[in-house]
């Protein structure tokens, strides 16, 4: 929160450039239980007619037995868990890099997901930003790892705030 007038706040998204160490993880909450309609919304929304999201009785003949949620919906999810403490302040996003899917999620799963901070740099070409690139883990709620991916942004500088600015 910054303290924006007497007794007056306001709440803040994401970290600035500075506040980013090496090493540093961040554990993003609150997590999120997917349902079987949001599954079957995210792959008719995107297009995606593979049976194993929305045709049970085919699912249920699969080595799974019952259907799977549609991995870019995990992928959107988990990315949308970190915004809070990764891109709230980015300028840019500037690319995901190898993306693996380690395990399958079924509706009714509840997951989370954490981020390791694995490079910074100053920006050349921005004074007023730098790059940061962070490792994000997608884990159930039994622990089960079942996404990973490196993720790297263009975030604000304090100096280079535009938030300030624009008086946000």
């Amino acid at each position: 929160m910054k303290q924006i007038g007497p007794n007056r706040y306001r709440g803040e998204v994401g970290r600035f450039y500075e506040d980013f160490e090496v090493g540093d993880i961040y554990e993003h909450r609150p997590g999120r239980t997917i349902t079987e309609a949001d599954n079957i919304q995210f792959s008719l929304l995107t297009m995606n007619q593979h049976p194993l999201h929305c045709d049970r009785a085919y699912a249920e003949k699969s080595e799974f037995a019952k259907p799977l949620v549609n991995s870019t919906l995990t992928l959107s999810i988990v990315v949308g868990m970190t915004v809070g403490d990764v891109s709230g302040k980015a300028i840019a996003n500037l690319g995901w890099r190898d993306i693996n899917l380690s395990g399958p999620v079924f509706p009714g799963d509840t997951i989370y997901a954490e981020s390791e901070v694995l490079e910074k740099r100053a920006s050349k070409s921005r004074p007023g930003a730098g790059i940061v690139t962070v490792r994000t883990r997608g884990i159930k709620a039994d622990g089960t790892e079942f996404m990973d991916f490196e993720r790297t942004a263009l975030i604000q500088k304090r100096a280079g705030n535009i938030d300030e600015a624009a008086n946000y």
